[in-house]
């Protein structure tokens, strides 16, 4: 399975963040939320961002912070070692794309809402 990582995770059912999660539950995927909001997503407890979580064999990171807040995070995601990473809509960062790809790790530009419910994740 393709276990992803949700940045930008939050416990408020009208983000988008919070639907993912809802649907990688559903279709039994392994997640891992992290972000700087605490609370509990379909029996898997929120991630402190700031505390960098150590998270092994991870397939996909999908994006849910704006690039504005990304800098501050680079290294981190990168030390996750993803395969992919999908950018979602309003998360676009070229400045990241470059770093991503120079690492060797693919850059998906698409929603992952979408990927999910069209049998393309």
């Amino acid at each position: 399975m393709k276990k992803t990582v949700i940045i930008g995770a939050s416990p408020n059912p009208s983000r988008y963040a919070y639907v993912v999660a809802e649907m990688l539950s559903q279709r039994q995927v392994p997640f891992v939320p992290v972000g700087i909001k605490k609370g509990e997503l379909f029996g898997e407890a929120i991630l402190d961002l700031k505390e960098k979580p150590e998270i092994s064999d991870v397939h996909t990171v999908t994006m849910y912070l704006g690039p504005q807040n990304q800098p501050e995070w680079y290294d981190y995601i990168l030390s996750l070692k993803p395969k992919r990473i999908i950018f979602n809509p309003g998360t676009e960062n070229s400045e990241f794309f470059e770093l991503l790809r120079e690492a060797g790790v693919e850059v998906s530009i698409s929603c992952n809402l979408v990927l999910l419910s069209t049998g393309q994740f």
